[in-house]
């Protein structure tokens, strides 16, 4: 049995659906019902009788879940019991991170005075790592609000659109998203990065699609030699990575806040040490 799992049932009695308790959980729906079969398997019983409308809690699953609430109550005073002596012992700070914060992380570390351990995740298990006590913090991007956790501001990020050099739309200074309405956009799957996703794609502006964004390097070599499409990165990312066939233009969109991702509550002291260096930096 794992506190994963036993967060997982939780979720998904209190919203009565497991597309809803996906969505608070920030991961796919087929996650959340393999790991609840998982833990139905390990207890032998039914937790909840499944149709094609509804789900509800069995009797076996209205008896377990105070249980369920109790031992993830006792598991999260552990962590921050156990989280309160290691920034007291000036102990690791642990940290969520994504592709792209650039230099900003730098000058970020350079202030402070921790040790600190980098995890780069997706942006569900950052955000799932900062729940469960795995993690002191997380940066996110463009993302407003995140149940169970608190989003602090920090500063924006302007984007670029990435096309190939020879297209027409190259010789513009700049791009808004109505100019790119004809040439095909690739993004990756809306389930790794919803909200980057729908800055982008619910804008009001109609967009056609190609083939899903892969990797950085990838994806810009296929635009830079393919057949003609664009792309959208954060200026920090594009900056770093010059491709010879693709030109790189500043898209006028909204710019995507970065913010950090805390627990509720009082900060711990490693905790505060990080937001005092995030609010003295020049970022």
């Amino acid at each position: 049995m794992e506190l994963r799992q036993l967060t997982y049932f939780v979720t998904v009695a209190e919203e009565a659906s497991f597309s809803r308790a996906a969505q608070r959980l920030h991961i796919v729906q087929s996650g959340v019902s393999q790991q609840v079969r998982r833990l139905e398997r390990e207890l032998g019983v039914r937790l909840f009788d499944r149709t094609t409308r509804q789900i509800r809690l069995s009797a076996a699953g209205e008896r377990l879940l105070p249980e369920a609430v109790a031992a993830l109550a006792s598991a999260g005073r552990v962590r921050q019991v156990a989280a309160g002596i290691a920034a007291g012992a000036q102990g690791v700070l642990r940290i969520g991170t994504s592709q792209g914060l650039g230099d900003r992380l730098d000058r970020l570390l350079d202030g402070l005075r921790l040790p600190v351990r980098l995890r780069s995740l997706t942006l569900g298990d950052r955000l799932a790592a900062v729940s469960a006590g795995e993690l002191d913090a997380a940066f996110v991007r463009v993302l407003t609000t995140a149940p169970g956790l608190e989003l602090i501001p920090l500063w924006t990020d302007p984007l670029a659109v990435a096309l190939p050099a020879t297209h027409p739309l190259a010789a513009l200074p700049a791009l808004g998203l109505a100019d790119l309405a004809d040439l095909p956009l690739r993004l990756a799957p809306r389930q790794d990065n919803w909200p980057f996703h729908d800055l982008i794609t619910r804008s009001g502006v109609q967009l056609r699609t190609a083939a899903p964004f892969t990797t950085v390097q990838d994806t810009l070599a296929e635009i830079g030699a393919g057949e003609p499409s664009w792309t959208v990165l954060y200026t920090a990312v594009a900056d770093t990575t010059p491709i010879r066939r693709v030109a790189f233009r500043p898209l006028t969109a909204p710019d995507a806040v970065t913010s950090l991702a805390v627990p509720p509550g009082p900060p711990t002291p490693a905790l505060r040490h990080l937001l005092q260096a995030c609010a003295t930096i020049d970022l």
